[in-house]
């Protein structure tokens, strides 16, 4: 929810280039994200599931198989659900308890603004060259959280394995003839280190494929030791800012190569805007200042002691304005036949 400041970028003129270059920016707001329910997996769907038994798992995943063998591309939820007390009535001629609690759980996901029978977004919608799209999930549950990023990520590495391959020609949804750069902000809620998660195996995969085929994912994150070491060991080059936490100190010297343990030693003493730059994008590491940004930060802290003082002050303003307000006579009692009525 902090980056829609990035627009400002199409109209700073640091950022034209003498070529012709203007940057564009596309912010999607949670209620403009759309997932189509039938580019979810079988895992993606238990996902978003509340808690479920072996029986209903097993009922789930044979319906789960017979929909997608019969209608692959465009099944909805309401097919899964048809196809789950048709496997359940199989057993004994009826719908039990199992059946009509996935009915139940699965009408859950049919009525999330998020994921929809027919609206989606497909690659064709959130890459161009140029233009950098931001997708604001600061809204969306953790669970959807991570089955969008897990499905679009899915998506565009298929989608570009397969142009490169020539499988799809233009006019197809997921035909992406450029290369993209995916960047995960708070990643370790993608990549946790010690939780189930929809985001690890497809986030291994790009990082340990996804450069032959014009994929690249970036990973941002305050705390490196919450991130999972498999997937942050596979990060090839690094960017590192003042760390002070012990533990995310030692998590990045056992998964982090290409930097010294002596580098490391470093990191609580950087001042604010230095890096150290590590990988196969330098030949040694180096330390850089990172210039300051030309567009707003959309993240700043709300000066507390400020607004505690402006609302102080107003508490008492109104309260001296009371004060000084004049009483108003008390109405005189009026009497009628003997009758005092006040």
């Amino acid at each position: 929810g902090e980056y829609h400041t990035l627009a400002e970028m199409q109209s700073h003129p640091k950022f034209f280039g003498e070529d012709g270059y203007r940057p564009k920016v596309k912010v999607l707001s949670p209620q403009e994200i759309k997932i189509r329910v039938s580019s979810l997996n079988f895992f993606d769907i238990l996902t978003l599931l509340p808690e479920t038994t072996d029986r209903q798992k097993s009922f789930l995943e044979k319906a789960f198989r017979k929909t997608t063998q019969f209608n692959p591309i465009r099944w909805t939820i309401q097919d899964l659900i048809d196809a789950v007390n048709e496997a359940d009535s199989a057993e004994d001629g009826s719908q039990g308890s199992s059946a009509a609690a996935l009915e139940w759980k699965l009408e859950q996901i049919d009525r999330s603004p998020y994921f929809d029978n027919l609206q989606h977004l497909a690659p064709k919608d959130l890459f161009e060259p140029g233009q950098v799209t931001i997708l604001q999930m600061h809204e969306i549950s953790q669970e959807e959280q991570q089955v969008i990023a897990a499905a679009i990520l899915r998506q565009a590495n298929y989608a570009r394995i397969n142009t490169h391959k020539g499988k799809i020609q233009p006019g197809d949804e997921n035909y992406l003839p450029y290369p993209v750069f995916i960047l995960l902000e708070e990643a370790h809620r993608f990549a946790p280190a010690h939780e189930p998660s929809r985001c690890k195996q497809v986030l291994r995969t790009i990082l340990s494929e996804g450069r032959k085929f014009g994929l690249g994912v970036g990973l941002i994150t305050q705390r490196p030791g919450k991130l999972d070491s498999d997937i942050l060991s596979q990060c090839m080059s690094q960017f590192l800012m003042r760390i002070v936490n012990p533990s995310d100190q030692e998590n990045l010297r056992h998964s982090v190569e290409a930097a010294g343990r002596d580098l490391l030693q470093e990191l609580p003493a950087l001042s604010k805007g230095q890096v150290i730059v590590s990988g196969v994008c330098v030949n040694t590491p180096v330390l850089c200042k990172v210039r300051k940004r030309y567009t707003q930060h959309g993240g700043e802290t709300l000066d507390i002691l400020g607004l505690w003082q402006r609302h102080s002050q107003e508490h008492h303003q109104r309260d001296r304005l009371a004060q000084s307000a004049p009483l108003k006579p008390r109405p005189q009692p009026q009497v009628v036949d003997g009758l005092s009525i006040d």
